[in-house]
């Protein structure tokens, strides 16, 4: 008897989507026994390829459906080793395998057959969108793959920006990127080279896409400038453009999240922006007087109503210029992002952390509504009162 492979993962997944391994067994007689069972035991672990333990970390038990097969997805424990912030491990992948094989019973003794390991996967910290097929890899899912965002092809910026996109520099999902092309304006072009790593701490990488990054390879005075990937003398990504634009009337509100490829996307909301501090009280009634003391009396500042609760919250709302309906898919991103951030002093490099209030947007399209402005309003991660 000997396990088959029938479904397989990428060989890089998105750890929020499935994650499928489908298999059977050879001899067909073991499925008359109502205790067959197939048996996954799962490995993971960071590093290099090689680095794996011996020490099962999970294992999984199926019963054959219908069909006789065994379908397991492991999306739910790879999902959850990944509890750090992207601001923190930009690089932020893991190793899996899994070592398959049946069981039954015999009497009360399980009988187990022959193992067979499968090969080494990786999972990154994103998802797929549906209608992309089940192991689809994650070189398929943006045209501008290896650089993990999609899109859009035309952005902007203004010459105080910072903010760095990532990119997959290892083998597993098409061809290795060694360096970011930059396309100025004014001609002028410029290599950031990129190291291919096998090392979960190196396969993704960063490179500056904003004019005010320190290692911003084009010149400033720039109108706009083309990024896209290289492998060699091959380009492997198409390319985006981002736009310098000239300081708006109203104070730029620069934001990066998360997005789908586990890494940051920005945007800058450039017309009227507004905060809103708004407290949350409780009080209790408190006895006033001297009730210790040979008479009663209190003094005239002694108030019946007390706070014991006071805290705060503030929330900003951004309102963007008129747009292209090209960013409407990474504005969905936004929607669904856990991690976000508005850069509210570039100069410094300073984080504010956020969470997205709305929940509820209109996308539009020229086609139908010609002009084309988002807002959204967002809650401050940390309150005014600091509470530990």
């Amino acid at each position: 008897m000997a396990i088959e492979f029938l479904q397989y993962p990428a060989s890089c997944s998105f750890a929020q989507s499935p994650i499928i391994f489908a298999v059977s067994e050879s001899n067909q007689t073991l499925y008359t026994s109502s205790s067959f069972q197939f048996v996954g035991e799962l490995n993971y672990w960071t590093g290099n390829e090689n680095e794996s333990g011996s020490t099962t970390d999970f294992t999984f038990t199926k019963y054959p459906n219908s069909s006789l097969v065994g379908i397991f997805d492991i999306s739910r424990v790879i999902n959850s080793l990944f509890q750090t912030e992207v601001e923190d491990n930009s690089s932020q992948l893991y190793w899996f395998n899994l070592d398959f094989y049946p069981q039954y019973k015999e009497g009360n003794t399980f009988v187990t057959g022959s193992h067979v390991m499968s090969g080494n996967y990786r999972a990154i910290d994103g998802y797929g969108i549906f209608g992309e097929p089940i192991s689809q890899s994650i070189e398929d899912s943006s045209p501008f793959f290896p650089i993990l965002t999609n899109g859009p092809s035309t952005q902007t910026v203004f010459d105080t920006n910072i903010g760095r996109m990532s990119v997959f520099t290892t083998d597993g999902a098409g061809d290795v990127p060694t360096k970011i092309v930059y396309s100025g304006s004014n001609g002028q072009i410029e290599d950031f080279t990129l190291t291919e790593s096998q090392n979960t701490s190196g396969s993704i990488s960063q490179f500056p896409i904003g004019i005010g990054e320190t290692d911003f390879p084009v010149s400033s005075s720039v109108e706009w400038y083309d990024i896209s990937a290289f492998s060699g003398s091959t380009e492997i990504s198409e390319k985006i453009r981002f736009n310098v634009e000239c300081k708006k009337k109203y104070p730029n509100v620069r934001i990066k999240w998360k997005n789908r490829f586990g890494a940051f996307d920005y945007f800058n909301f450039s017309l009227v922006s507004s905060e809103r501090f708004s407290t949350d009280v409780q009080t209790f009634e408190k006895q006033i007087g001297t009730w210790n003391g040979t008479a009663l009396t209190y003094n005239t500042w002694d108030s019946v109503n007390k706070n014991y609760i006071a805290d705060s919250s503030q929330t900003i709302t951004v309102n963007s210029d008129y747009i292209s309906e090209d960013y409407n898919e990474i504005f969905k991103e936004l929607l669904l992002s856990e991690e976000i951030y508005w850069e509210y002093d570039e100069s410094k490099g300073l984080l504010r952390p956020l969470t997205i209030l709305t929940s509820d947007i209109d996308f539009l399209t020229g086609v139908n509504d010609k002009l084309i402005q988002y807002s959204f309003q967002f809650l401050y991660g940390q309150p005014f009162k600091l509470i530990l």
